[in-house]
């Protein structure tokens, strides 16, 4: 079978969908790490939170809160990165038995294809969620970095290095953030294109669903107008 019989295997609405999947998934990244300046995203806003939080920590003693607050956070990283290897094993191996798949799929009347159309959109899963994965490490990386850089800053405010160590340790932390955050992502496009086993309809549906999520709780969210209410800047 040449390249151009594979490429037959599917509609111009399947290549289309999956147009749309990756743009959604590039546009609404872009969108939330660069929104406008009368419209901030959570995850930027959440950013403004973190360098307040590390100008707080120089002056707050001792300092447990602030390496639980780490620890939590790479937790979390780590939870989602071992999840996501699991499902990447789960995708692995039906890739290797995607007969099974077409057979249960004649079952449920979604329609008949050749193994070939079900591995390459298991693939497309498992290329979101391996993104995901590399995200979710690198993050649990950061993290363990800022927590390095909090331990070096200086138990004196009055230290000349007190600040400026507490401004590398809140853009080590933005930094992991945003690769936890762009990981979560991945894995919410993972679940959008799981619907293309339905069909390009359905993985359409799926990707607007998705976008407009996201969308919702970066930009219209109840959290984004509880953070509004008190600017983290505001002194209290």
């Amino acid at each position: 079978m040449t390249w151009i019989d594979r490429a037959l295997l599917f509609s111009t609405l399947d290549y289309a969908a999956v147009v749309l999947l990756l743009c959604a998934w590039q546009w609404i990244g872009w969108r939330i790490e660069h929104p406008s300046p009368d419209r901030q995203s959570v995850s930027m806003m959440m950013d403004d939170f973190r360098r307040c939080w590390m100008q707080e920590m120089v002056t707050r003693q001792p300092r447990m809160f602030d390496a639980q607050v780490v620890a939590a956070m790479r937790q979390g990283s780590t939870f989602f990165a071992s999840t996501t290897m699991i499902a990447i094993g789960g995708g692995l191996a039906l890739l290797g038995n995607t007969e099974r798949l077409a057979g249960v799929a004649s079952d449920l009347a979604i329609g008949s294809a050749p193994a070939l159309v079900w591995e390459i959109k298991i693939l497309v899963v498992i290329l979101f969620l391996a993104n995901a994965f590399l995200k979710y490490v690198w993050a649990h990386r950061l993290f363990g970095y800022c927590a390095v850089i909090m331990a070096a800053v200086p138990n004196e405010p009055d230290d000349p290095l007190a600040y400026p160590r507490a401004a590398q340790a809140a853009e080590i932390s933005v930094t992991a953030a945003r690769s936890f955050n762009r990981g979560l992502r991945a894995t919410y496009f993972a679940l959008a294109s799981l619907a293309w086993i339905l069909g390009p309809i359905a993985l359409i549906l799926g990707t607007l669903i998705t976008l407009g999520v996201l969308y919702r709780r970066e930009f219209a969210s109840q959290s984004r107008s509880i953070l509004l209410t008190l600017p983290p800047n505001t002194e209290t």
